[in-house]
């Protein structure tokens, strides 16, 4: 499996086609976090923007073999293994896109709650804002599978079905990544940090339960 990655890795470096959500997230970010900024609403605005390049970074993975190179590593490796690794690919870049993020809000942001008027703890804020971003790239995976190829058979309706499935997790009540971002808005409205456990232990078995579907129609469809 890690020769998988480091090849579908390798792929996708040399294709550039990692560069567009990359610089669209920093593009992102530069607009919305201000400096001085609350500590916990910044870290809620960057993992909320991490969902939808986690969609399209899974979606670049998922479909960056051409059918020739895909066939070789499907018979190489097996095309369930092969589609495993385009999908923890994705979750890596995506990853750095997180941490990246994460830096980025703690260099610029206040430790502050909403007004300014309470102190909030700088140790487990980066952490609530951390597993806040786990549940957006969970759930962001999560989508991207289940848009793309070999779930999705036509190409044409993955980028729709995608950005739509990205909005309903980001504002429906009911979705883990919705939970874990309203945490962070309450939690600086009033100084305290709520680490979001609940929404990451819902997010987990849903991306897992996607890529396991994923992977297994790829080897079924070959």
């Amino acid at each position: 499996m890690t020769a998988l990655v480091r090849y579908q890795a390798a792929l996708l470096a040399r294709s550039h086609r990692w560069l567009p959500p990359f610089l669209v997230y920093a593009a992102f970010l530069a607009i919305g976090v201000q400096a001085g900024g609350p500590l916990l609403d910044a870290y809620g605005y960057a993992a909320a923007g991490l969902l939808p390049a986690t969609v399209w970074l899974t979606r670049i993975c998922a479909t960056n073999e051409p059918p020739a190179a895909r066939s070789c590593a499907a018979a190489a490796a097996g095309p369930g293994r092969a589609q495993l690794a385009a999908l923890l690919t994705a979750a890596g870049a995506a990853l750095l896109l997180a941490l990246a993020g994460a830096a980025f809000v703690a260099l610029l942001s206040d430790p502050y709650s909403a007004g300014h008027r309470t102190a909030v703890p700088v140790g487990p804020a980066a952490g609530a804002g951390l597993l806040t971003a786990l549940v957006c790239l969970l759930l962001g995976s999560a989508a991207g599978a289940l848009c793309s190829w070999p779930v999705l058979g036509r190409s044409g309706w993955g980028v729709p079905t995608g950005l739509v499935a990205a909005l309903l997790l980001l504002v429906v009540g009911a979705s883990p990544a919705n939970a874990a971002l309203t945490g962070m808005i309450t939690g600086s409205q009033r100084g305290t940090v709520l680490v979001p456990w609940l929404p990451f232990a819902a997010a987990l078995p849903l991306a897992a339960a996607a890529a396991a579907l994923s992977c297994a129609l790829a080897a079924r469809r070959g």
